[in-house]
């Protein structure tokens, strides 16, 4: 077993929620995981993370949503330090963007939350600054209700990465 998680199935509740809290801010996602103790294995931990948030509603993505820095932003106010730590390397590409692309995604990233109302997530690991612009640009033209289902995905597929970070670390 993963020592990591072999001491996660271990640890007091507190610690074991602030851990889960870390991958992905749903309190409510992160308690049923903490439930759910103790996890086999990788494989378990993965399958367990997406059936639990298949089971969240918008409450819960809309709180999970507000532990992310807007893109090329740095500050989340109810993001965990390990998050932003997170955060600020997956999004490591805008470090070297041109001020225009930056000044572009903060545009877009205001027009995105005057329309949809939470803050613009994508799963930006491995994506260039300009990959994430084009994006944002084109979800910008969705439904709410579209947005607000690939927006909790792309929640998704960052818990689960996180989840394999916080695994090796």
């Amino acid at each position: 077993m993963n020592p990591v998680l072999a001491a996660w199935n271990q640890a007091d509740g507190e610690s074991a929620l602030a851990t889960m809290t870390a991958c992905c801010g749903a309190r409510r996602w992160a308690a049923a995981m903490v439930a759910l103790r103790p996890i086999d294995g990788i494989a378990e931990l993965s399958v367990a993370a997406d059936r639990v948030w298949s089971a969240m509603g918008e409450d819960d993505w809309m709180e999970a949503f507000a532990c992310h820095p807007r893109i090329g932003g740095r500050d989340a106010t109810q993001a965990t330090a390990q998050s932003l730590e997170w955060s600020k390397n997956e999004q490591s590409s805008t470090a070297v963007a041109t001020k225009l692309v930056l000044a572009e995604l903060a545009e877009c990233n205001e027009m995105y939350e005057q329309r949809f109302g939470f803050t613009y997530i994508v799963c930006a690991t491995g994506k260039s600054s300009e990959e994430m612009l084009s994006i944002l640009k084109r979800r910008l033209t969705s439904d709410r209700t579209t947005e607000l289902r690939e927006a909790a995905e792309q929640q998704r597929q960052i818990t689960q990465i996180r989840l394999g970070k916080w695994l090796i670390s």
